[in-house]
């Protein structure tokens, strides 16, 4: 596949605004056609990303590659003409092979999948495992032998907000010539967002890690969802806790982007299931959380219960990016949406199409590294991911975007 960089005009993210891409986009001609396969294309995250794919660009031919051939069949209907259905199983190495014979880019969008270490196709992953993404960063050099272009924990977090955080940092430094101190991550989402057990169980699966946090360019390890704070998400959203867990954009923003302090937090509403999440840690080792099948089990219990609240706390979700300088300067990204399962599918359809534009040059990369994401990209990048947003803003003070909400009750706020 071969791609045209596009160099944009430079431009202050201190007053980027909040309005929504323009559809359909203009791809480049040589590009326009391209063959997009959507891994898990049958699932939540794969039919969004798929689906933000066809409303940004039309033209593209989407291949939905899953195991479930009725569910693929329905969402090639809605798709429409330029869509395909292909079965394939991401175990299964005959199937995967002929799945990727034909195709300019690859979306992964469920489950472990070693693509880059075939290094025959342009790939993006949504991960927020942190091993499993520093798996893929280590056939960097036979992608880059390849001359493939990859990306790794493509999502919207990690994804988008680390891009949001490249960017805090490079306006800190280049522009407002300040040494970044310390760089926090807040997340919150309204039940499962309308993701179901896949968060439910992923949420199950980070109690059992040790959280990974640096303070000072000390590394630290400590206990998941403890180290709860109340944090204002702004508008559409208010004041949330939320607790550490570990989470991949934290080592590769210390890293990367050379921040001497950084964490990552999450909380999720009603309020109960926070606590919850504390009494599970408290009441069960550590080890019962690294087994997959107890955590299935779990997931199973709760499901029905968080479903049943599903419907009355909503599926909003907000990531806000701090950043402390030394000079005593703050500043501040918000993006929240209304709804987790739209907003996941436009952010990973950012990256695939910054990939296709020849954005990312060939290797394995973080989405915060300048050749997984070009600087000049960035800008272009996130407006594209905050399609539909309710608040999107972009290195401001924080006394700027907080606000003192109304509580309704089980923690939804207007």
């Amino acid at each position: 596949m071969a791609g045209a960089f596009f160099r944009l005009k430079s431009f202050s993210p201190m007053a980027m605004a909040t309005a929504d891409t323009e559809l359909p986009l203009q791809l480049p001609q040589n590009v326009r056609n391209s063959r997009v396969l959507v891994l898990g294309g049958t699932g939540r995250v794969g039919a969004s990303t798929a689906t933000a794919l066809s409303k940004f660009c039309p033209d593209l031919q989407i291949a939905i590659g899953g195991r479930n051939r009725e569910k693929g069949e329905a969402m090639v209907a809605t798709l429409g003409r330029n869509s395909r259905f292909v079965e394939v199983d991401v175990e299964n190495a005959k199937m995967l092979e002929a799945a990727l014979r034909d195709v300019d880019l690859v979306v992964h969008t469920a489950g472990p999948f070693q693509q880059t270490e075939k290094c025959t196709t342009a790939y993006v992953d949504v991960c927020d495992d942190s091993n499993y993404s520093q798996n893929a960063k280590s056939f960097k050099n036979k992608a880059i032998e390849a001359n493939i272009p990859a990306i790794t924990t493509a999502g919207i977090y990690p994804g988008v907000s680390n891009v949001m955080a490249a960017e805090l940092v490079r306006v800190a430094r280049d522009e407002s010539k300040c040494e970044p101190e310390r760089l926090r991550f807040y997340y919150y989402t309204a039940g499962t967002g309308g993701a179901g057990p896949t968060i439910l169980a992923t949420s199950f699966l980070l109690l059992g890690e040790e959280v990974v946090a640096y303070n000072k360019g000390e590394k630290l390890k400590l206990k998941p969802y403890s180290g709860m704070l109340n944090i204002d998400f702004g508008k559409g959203i208010g004041k949330k806790d939320v607790f550490l867990l570990n989470l991949p954009e934290v080592r590769t923003a210390h890293e990367i982007l050379g921040v001497p302090s950084v964490s990552a937090r999450f909380g999720t509403a009603p309020f109960f299931w926070n606590w919850g999440m504390l009494a599970l840690t408290n009441l069960l080792p550590m080890e019962y959380f690294r087994d997959r099948s107890k955590v299935q089990n779990l997931v199973q219990l709760f499901d029905p219960f968080v479903r049943a609240f599903d419907g009355l706390a909503g599926e909003r979700v907000s990531m806000r990016v701090d950043l402390e300088c030394s000079n005593g300067q703050n500043t501040v990204g918000i993006f929240s949406h209304r709804r987790l399962s739209q907003s996941v599918g436009y952010s990973t359809a950012a990256f695939a199409i910054a990939v296709l534009e020849g954005s990312t040059q060939p290797g394995v990369w973080f989405p915060e590294e300048p050749e997984g994401i070009a600087v000049e990209a960035r800008e272009v990048l996130l407006r594209r991911a905050a399609h539909g947003t309710i608040n999107f803003v972009m290195n401001k003070p924080p006394w700027m975007v907080e606000t003192e909400p109304k509580e309704l009750g089980l923690g939804i706020y207007v």
